[in-house]
C-alpha cells in the first residue's frame, strides 16, 4: 500500500525525535557540570533552547500532518476562552465564555498567530476576548496573508489555522483584526 504525504510527515517528525532527544539530553547533561566556562554554558543553552524549538516545530508538523490526512482526533473539554487567551497571551483583556476545544493545541495556535502578527506585522499584537471570539490586532497588509496561512511563511500561523477550523471555529481577517471564533460548549 503506497504511504500518503501526511503519513509520510508525521513518520519523519517521529524519527527525528530520537536523534533530537539525544542531542537535546546531552546538552542538559553537560550542563550540569559545574565546571564548564561561561562561553561553553551559554553555547550548550542555545542547543538546549534550539532543541526544545526544533520539538515544537517537529509537534507542529505532525499535527498538521494529521489534520491534513484525516487522522486527527482532538480531545476536547469545556474552558474558559479569556483562560485559554490568557495561557497563550498573557496580557490578553476581555470576557471569556465557555468554549468546548482542545486547550493545549488552542493555546499553542492562539500564541503562533499572535507571535506571527508581530514577527511579519513589525507591531506588537494584543488580544482581546469577547465571549468566544478572540480578536488579534493589528494586523498590517504585509501580515495578513501570512496569518491566515495563506503565504507559507510561518510554520506556526499555518498550523494555527487549520487546528481552530479543525475544531469547528473559525479565522477571518477584518481590515485589522484577526478574529478566531472558537465552539461554544
Amino acid at each position: 500500500m503506497k504511504a500518503d504525504f501526511s503519513s509520510l510527515v508525521s513518520l519523519a517528525c517521529h524519527d527525528l525525535r530520537t536523534p533530537l532527544a539525544t542531542v537535546k539530553g546531552f546538552a542538559r547533561t553537560l550542563l550540569g557540570n559545574k565546571t564548564l566556562d561561561e562561553r561553553t554554558v551559554r553555547w550548550l543553552g542555545m542547543i538546549d533552547a534550539a532543541s526544545d524549538e526544533l520539538v515544537e516545530q517537529l509537534d507542529l508538523l505532525s499535527l498538521v500532518a494529521r489534520i491534513e490526512g484525516g487522522r486527527y482526533d482532538p480531545v476536547t473539554r469545556e474552558v474558559d476562552s479569556l483562560e485559554v487567551a490568557r495561557a497563550a497571551v498573557p496580557a490578553a483583556t476581555g470576557v471569556g465564555a465557555k468554549v468546548q476545544i482542545e486547550p493545549e493545541a488552542v493555546e499553542r495556535s492562539l500564541a503562533a498567530l499572535a507571535r506571527a502578527v508581530s514577527r511579519h506585522g513589525g507591531v506588537e499584537a494584543y488580544v482581546v476576548v469577547d465571549g468566544s471570539r478572540i480578536a488579534i490586532q493589528p494586523v498590517t497588509t504585509a501580515a495578513g496573508p501570512v496569518v491566515l496561512g495563506e503565504e507559507m511563511k510561518d510554520l506556526g500561523a499555518a498550523v494555527a489555522v487549520r487546528v481552530v477550523r479543525a475544531l469547528g471555529g473559525e479565522v477571518v481577517l477584518d481590515g485589522e483584526r484577526l478574529s478566531v471564533t472558537l465552539p461554544v460548549a
